[in-house]
């Protein structure tokens, strides 16, 4: 089965990704790391604010609300089971 690459703001509430890379600006790369969104990093979206911006997302133990358009420019693999 191919693997199927989409961006981190294509996920719905309750589905999980694995971090893949990054699209875009260099700056915003760095300040996603920061933050720990590495490559290989696990991630579950846990909520959407009612006009869908920002997520909120679940990773490394911690929750972080992240702007639509950054978590467009971040590449993840979904996993098949949600959490």
């Amino acid at each position: 089965m191919p693997e199927i690459k989409r961006t981190l703001d294509q996920l719905k509430a309750g589905e999980s990704g694995v971090v893949l890379g990054y699209e875009g600006e260099e700056d915003l790369h760095y300040r996603l790391k920061e933050l720990g969104l590495v490559k290989g990093t696990s991630v579950l979206v846990k909520r959407l604010a009612p006009l869908g911006d920002p997520m909120e997302i679940i990773l490394r133990g911690y929750s972080l609300s992240i702007r639509k358009q950054d978590a467009a420019k971040i590449l993840v693999r979904k996993n098949e089971e949600t959490l």
